[in-house]
């Protein structure tokens, strides 16, 4: 008696676990800083390796040392249709132990979870990527059109060494590429028992990283003093802090709020959305962040001694515009720090926003369809930024479409950079059902 080829081959919903496991153990916590930053080589050459297993011939690029990006192409069956390209990220954001329930780095499996940074942010959806293309060169399946898989570093810290970097220099490898998918949607949010809406990203803002610098005259901390670098910064950073920027109400959120008011049969006042908005739970956090711009401090940096007033002060202050907003926010800081404060920008990448509309997106609603009788497939706007500011100057159009099927008690989107960060392994293999059906009829 021989035994069936197919019955031996593993099952991408249950290889994705281990997929996802490995690559949470591989730690990629990008610093922003060359030296400190680590994984990023080691993560890619273990995307490479898997998919060299099954005949998938990849392309490793570096940036800088340690800091890899990796390209691969799967032919499609129609060579005069447009490519579609698959992009995630392998770096994460730091991670303390100390404060987690887990190791961050354990890749441990805990009540239905799978646990670590990358979780959700991203690593997720690379093994889903890796299971479907995994499953696909075991089965002999060819997709219709050419799908172009990217992995790559350095996203959280503005896609330079990374995406940017892949865009600018290895261009050709997108030959093709009209349309993309990455992250952060096709994420559900439970209506009730029975209907969930699933949130696919049409829209992003944009990246307004900048710093603020005061300058005073230096002294003595034991004296009086009026022209205080400290001071001055500090006063300018709570103007910021403080300031409630106004409502800006974009297409993509008003089709947004138009599909929740019929869902969810609540009436939407667009001179007061955050009422409406309030009553989304979990993801309140990142739909209220896509009515306005936004400005939040995170780092000061002043002195070099106790007893010294310095000459210098500086604030780093993660600012994101909306689509066509990024001037009118320059604008509105400079208002609130005033003529005195200097303003360097550290990054600024526009805002992107496309409509919701196409084959593409009748293929990924259909998926979702499929797999959940009960999905709502939304547009909606990230309150972040991805990759695909990188991609979208090749001309591509992107979109965030990682599905997930959430417990409805998850708070997803406070897992994002967030302490805890964990998947549920039905999640995951959901979503590698949904990534199957969608890359195979797209």
């Amino acid at each position: 008696m021989t035994s069936d080829p197919a019955s031996a081959r593993p099952d991408p919903t249950d290889e994705v676990v281990d997929l996802c496991r490995d690559l949470l153990r591989i730690d990629t916590t990008n610093t922003g800083d060359n030296d400190t930053s680590v994984g990023e080589r080691r993560a890619a050459e273990y995307v490479a390796e898997k998919l060299a297993e099954v005949g998938v011939d990849v392309e490793l690029h570096e940036s800088a040392p340690g800091r890899a990006n990796l390209v691969a192409r799967i032919p499609g069956t129609d060579p005069g249709r447009d490519a579609l390209l698959v992009h995630g990220h392998l770096d994460v954001v730091p991670a303390d132990p100390d404060e987690w329930s887990v190791h961050p780095f354990s890749g441990e499996i805990r009540d239905g979870y799978l646990w670590g940074r990358g979780a959700i942010d991203m690593k997720d959806f690379d093994a889903m990527v890796l299971a479907v293309v995994r499953g696909w060169q075991r089965a002999g399946v060819r997709p219709s059109r050419d799908i172009v898989l990217a992995f790559t570093a350095d996203e959280e810290a503005g896609s330079d060494y990374g995406a940017h970097f892949l865009a600018q220099r290895h261009r050709h490898l997108f030959d093709g590429c009209t349309e993309a998918i990455g992250e952060v949607g096709g994420f559900s949010y439970a209506v009730d028992e029975s209907r969930r809406l699933y949130l696919i990203e049409t829209a992003e803002k944009g990246i307004d990283w900048l710093r603020l610098h005061a300058k005073g005259r230096p002294g003595h901390g034991s004296m009086v003093h009026d022209d205080n670098a400290v001071t001055a910064l500090a006063e300018a950073v709570a103007r910021i802090g403080a300031y409630r920027f106004p409502v800006v109400m974009t297409d993509t959120v008003r089709a947004f709020l138009a599909e929740i008011s019929d869902v969810l049969g609540i009436e939407i006042d667009p001179d007061d959305p955050e009422t409406a908005i309030a009553k989304l739970g979990p993801i309140a956090n990142i739909i209220g962040a896509t009515i306005r711009n936004t400005a939040n401090p995170t780092r000061l940096t002043a002195g070099y001694k106790d007893n010294v007033i310095p000459g210098r002060a500086t604030a780093t202050i993660d600012c994101r515009s909306l689509p066509g907003q990024s001037e009118v926010l320059e604008r509105q800081l400079r208002e609130l720090v005033g003529p005195d404060i200097a303003i360097e920008y550290i990054q600024r990448q526009p805002a992107l926003e496309t409509t919701f509309d196409g084959d593409l997106v009748e293929a990924m609603s259909a998926a979702l369809r499929a797999e959940d009788p009960g999905a709502l497939p939304v547009p909606y706007m990230l309150s972040g930024g991805t990759d695909a500011k990188a991609f979208s100057q090749l001309g591509i159009r992107c979109f965030g479409f990682a599905p997930l099927r959430l417990p409805a008690d998850l708070n997803f989107s406070g897992l994002f950079h967030g302490i805890d960060e964990r998947v549920p392994l039905d999640g995951l293999q959901f979503g590698v059902r949904v990534l199957d059906r969608f890359l195979r009829s797209c």
